[in-house]
């Protein structure tokens, strides 16, 4: 049998590998394109059907978006390209929750030390530690030996995996936001909590990883100005228009994070205090503001109809609200009363502005951490409350009180239970967008209005395909809201981003949302497609190498086999004073006669 030559080896695993780490890297780099995504597509004009589209029709447009941007750039006439038949959202949310990014809290040499045991076993050795006895010192000296190599050589070795995981898993999360970014072109991001992965930081290590979500993960952007997040007044200013640019783009939005605190970020109610908040605060944005975004009316038969045109209409300009909110410490006890006193200030204050419920024409986006309550098994986490021992105060949470929720829903939304209210208690129009549960979930929030006891009508929820298949969803007695639980962009839970499309209807003269996911998968593809892209660089670079050498007149294949037959190569004696050379005579005896 042929032994195949170096170079040829190189040359038939290339023809392998190489064409495989070629589509692999393709599909990783756009894999929104091969798994179809876009954000929901409003309803034309003409259709009957009016509910957005999440499928096939809204990948297309969003693909003739980037078809027709790229012949413009080339630049060539000649080539058809069609275009974008159907308008998109003109807010288009970019939604990732839960990054919580680890850094050395996770790395064992780094609060345990480098080869701490061998260190300890030098101090006895060298008699610099303190012992009863003799026996002890070797005693202790032993057992320090067996922990050199079963624990010190273990931790160093999971400290550089864990290294180069963290290094890895930022450029992971990276990709998530650049490739759904580039492909689906939002108008706005928000992170939605747990920025980072812990709330017990020291200030050096929580500003290192600010520092990792600004400069790696989130490169290129910026958090929303201080200026910009205003505080809830009668008289505000608008925080920019929708609808501009030749995609319905703003590009001071589109660089922008609306970052929002998460427990891992600033703690629960009971390990809220001011200095992490401040600190948040200081890296990533404050923590409760509002964004208003008017949509400006075009047609100026339609402007004539609204408030400030005509007294006697319930129409208000078009106008988005978008509310941040730290939920952390809504319930109680919690260790700092007065951030919980301008939390909820801040909600009153949310409260008093809103357009009285009467009116049509604006929509609440509220992005917080915390979910509202749901009862155990409409989502993965169920409720559950924890305190600590040592004061009574809030130690952790999967859901906010059905109290604190009640007054998401009656306060912030202003709905009611009951039908003879301002409004028939169907409340402001919104959705609210959060984080916290890991896996995600959809939900409708509703109260039955029907219901005669005005005692026995409570606040409900169903999963979100539920309560449409019931016919629940925009049901006269039934007002509510929809809550989407982002789920994580973690590798864990499949890379997740969120794609949230707000429109507005002018016949119904309300706005509409719809959401839909484009997850990326484990974060074992980003390493298979990276680690394989590596090897095949490799080889292509000894293959060139390989090349030119033998272009040199030197034979590559020879050189590497003598090398190879000479590293495999069992070692013999040489002959000496203790060992006779073959086939020379053995004397025999001491004398010459």
């Amino acid at each position: 049998m042929t032994r195949l030559s170096a170079t040829a080896l190189l040359r038939h695993g290339l023809r392998f590998l190489l064409p495989l780490s070629v589509v692999l890297t393709i599909y990783l780099y756009l894999y929104p394109v091969f798994s179809t995504c876009a954000f929901p597509l409003p309803p034309g004009q003409d259709d009957a059907v009016v509910s957005a589209n999440t499928g096939r029709a809204a990948f297309l447009e969003t693909a003739k978006v980037h078809w027709h941007s790229a012949a413009g750039t080339a630049g060539n006439p000649t080539v058809f390209v069609p275009s974008p038949s159907r308008p998109p959202a003109p807010f288009r949310l970019l939604a990732l929750g839960d990054p919580q990014l680890e850094g050395d809290t996770s790395i064992p040499t780094n609060y345990l030390g480098v080869f701490p045991h061998l260190k300890s076993l030098f101090r006895h050795v060298t008699f610099r530690s303190s012992h009863s006895s003799l026996r002890q010192r070797i005693r202790q000296s032993a057992h320090d030996l067996v922990d050199v190599f079963f624990e010190d050589a273990f931790d160093a070795a999971e400290s550089l995996r864990k290294l180069l995981d963290l290094f890895a898993n930022d450029f992971y999360l990276a990709h998530i936001y650049r490739t759904v970014h580039w492909w689906t072109r939002p108008t706005h991001v928000t992170v939605l909590g747990d920025l980072v992965g812990s709330q017990w930081l020291d200030n050096n290590e929580f500003y290192r990883r600010a520092s990792r979500y600004w400069n790696r993960v989130f490169r290129g952007a910026e958090r929303v100005p201080d200026h910009v997040a205003a505080y809830p007044a009668s008289e505000y200013d608008l925080a920019g228009n929708l609808g501009g640019g030749p995609f319905n783009e703003s590009t001071a939005w589109t660089r922008r994070i609306i970052n929002v605190a998460g427990n891992h970020d600033i703690g629960y109610a009971g390990d809220i205090n001011e200095e992490r908040a401040e600190r948040f605060e200081s890296a990533f944005g404050k923590v409760n503001y509002e964004l208003r975004f008017e949509l400006p009316l075009t047609n100026s038969s339609l402007a004539e109809t609204v408030f400030e045109a005509d007294p006697t209409s319930d129409r208000l300009v078009p106008e988005l609200r978008i509310v941040v909110l730290n939920d952390m410490n809504l319930d109680t006890p919690a260790v700092s009363t007065k951030l919980q006193d301008d939390t909820y200030t801040f909600i009153n204050n949310i409260i008093d502005t809103a357009a009285a419920v009467e009116f049509k024409g604006h929509f609440t986006v509220i992005l917080t951490h915390i979910p509202l309550y749901k009862p155990q098994g409409v989502c993965v986490d169920d409720p559950f409350f924890d305190f600590h021992q040592h004061d009574g105060s809030l130690r952790e949470q999967n859901h906010l009180s059905a109290a604190a929720s009640k007054g998401f829903l009656e306060g912030i939304l202003g709905m009611s239970g009951n039908a003879k209210v301002a409004g028939r208690g169907r409340g402001r129009r919104g959705i609210i967008l959060n984080g916290h549960d890991h896996e995600g979930c959809d939900t409708w929030h509703y109260i039955n209005q029907s219901i005669a006891d005005s005692d026995q009508r409570t606040w409900e929820v169903k999963r979100w395909r539920q309560a449409n298949a019931a016919a629940i969803v925009g049901h006269d007695d039934l007002p509510g809201v929809r809550e989407v639980t982002v789920r994580s962009m973690m590798g864990g839970f499949g890379g997740n981003a969120g794609l949230v499309s707000i429109w507005f209807d002018e016949s119904s003269w309300e706005w509409k949302a719809e959401y839909a996911t484009c997850p990326l998968g484990k974060q074992y593809l980003w390493w298979l497609v990276h680690i394989l892209d590596l090897i095949v660089v490799v080889a292509v670079l000894l293959l060139v190498i390989a090349t030119v050498l033998s272009a040199l007149g030197l034979n590559v294949d020879t050189a590497v086999e003598r090398s190879v037959a000479r590293l495999c190569k069992p070692q013999t004696k040489v002959a000496g004073a203790d060992t006779p050379a073959k086939g020379a005579d053995v004397v025999k005896g001491g004398g010459s006669g």
